[in-house]
């Protein structure tokens, strides 16, 4: 029985190349880069190397780049660190209803503590109007904090007119865009976001790696005491097998990606194609053509998610179902009940995506399997 992995969004496999240097760096290449004496100054020169490689992947500056453990840490360093650093000019922050948890979270977070936040409804699509950003903006906001892609429809947000309008006010911009740094083309200066997010383990890195891209000029408050490194942002002795190895799968991934962009989406096209076309009812979520290329999040009327995940399981089909399992209840994706989806028609929903490894024969295959799962379990999993 074939393997097939379609979950993507949710990590990707460390590439060999990558997993050979991370080994390296853990045994032989073992030094402290905080230390003076040669193994202390091979791990700085691979540290600043990987800071190098990631700066060009979102066409940034070296010293713009500053280590963490992955997306969350960088989220709560980067909406925590400008709310605490402006506060006396403001206490107002604006994000989407459709954010990863690490962002929303991280806003009620500081809604306790005395912050007033608006949280920006989405269209259909899944789509921030701009609109009403504007409306949503007071003389006390410093901080616009709006995802690039959507880690469950695959949606991209209209960060260019986002970051003008912040730009123009005066009020900070931080983006989340653990979803798109490898898989899709950044440049943080036409995007104009003073503040992003990445993860190693979403573009063939290894997991606890992650980075926060700040520019020049603007002010955060450190989360976490006790050292000098990363500016003193982000203090403790570096990770620095996963840093180095995110590195090389920034640099592979900037290389590759002109190329992998286009393999990717046309596998996505051809697998919501066949699937729609042995199950018609199937719906598509998101944006028809402004969604990362590897993408496919559908829902499956008559049928539950979780059922169809199950199934696909047995087939050696790995994907994401779009409910969550809470309290022993499966509750429907709080992304898709923001686009305004019924929450019986949010728990069918299925989320594939695709990768670099993925081939042709095996979408085949995916859509074989799921539609042969879906006519056996249509009418008996929402009961």
């Amino acid at each position: 029985m074939p393997r097939v992995y379609l979950d993507h969004s949710a990590t990707t496999p460390v590439r060999g190349e990558v997993a050979q240097l991370v080994n390296e760096y853990m045994t032989t290449k073992f030094g402290n880069p905080s230390t003076a004496y040669s193994f202390g100054r091979e791990a700085k020169k691979a540290l600043e190397k990987a800071r190098e490689q990631v700066a060009k992947l979102i066409t940034a500056q070296p010293e713009e780049i500053i280590f963490t453990s992955g997306g969350t840490e960088a989220d709560n360093l980067a909406i925590t660190g400008i709310a605490y650093a402006y506060a006396e000019r403001g206490k107002h922050l604006i994000t989407s209803a459709i954010e990863h948890q690490a962002v929303l979270a991280t806003f009620h977070s500081l809604e306790r503590q005395g912050f007033k936040i608006t949280v920006l409804p989405v269209n259909q699509e899944g789509v921030v109007q701009v609109e009403d950003l504007k409306r949503a903006i007071t003389e006390e906001t410093i901080l616009i904090s709006i995802m690039h892609v959507n880690n469950e429809v695959g949606t991209i947000q209209p960060l260019e007119e986002i970051g003008a309008i912040a730009r123009e006010r005066g009020i900070v911009f931080h983006t989340d865009a653990v979803q798109s740094v490898g898989k899709t083309p950044i440049k943080v200066e036409k995007i104009q976001a003073d503040l992003l997010s990445g993860s190693g383990h979403k573009f063939y890195g290894p997991k606890g790696s992650g980075f926060l891209y700040l520019t020049k000029g603007v002010k955060l408050a450190p989360l976490v005491f006790g050292g000098s490194q990363e500016k003193a942002y982000r203090p403790g002795t570096e990770n620095v097998p996963s840093i180095v190895g995110m590195g090389l799968a920034a640099e592979l991934a900037q290389k590759e990606l002109e190329q992998e962009m286009p393999r990717v989406a046309a596998l996505r096209d051809k697998l919501i194609k066949g699937i729609k076309e042995r199950i018609p009812q199937v719906k598509l979520n998101g944006h028809l053509t402004q969604r990362v290329s590897g993408n496919a999040n559908l829902c499956f009327p008559g049928a539950a998610g979780e059922a169809l995940l199950q199934n696909l399981d047995l087939k050696g089909i790995c994907v994401s179902s779009g409910s969550a399992c809470s309290t022993g209840a499966v509750e429907p994706s709080h992304v898709l009940l923001a686009m305004g989806m019924p929450a019986e028609l949010a728990k069918s929903s299925i989320r594939m995506t695709l990768g670099i490894e993925n081939t042709e024969e095996e979408i085949n295959y995916v859509i074989e399997q799921v539609s042969q799962i879906y006519h056996t379990v249509a009418g008996f999993g929402t009961r």
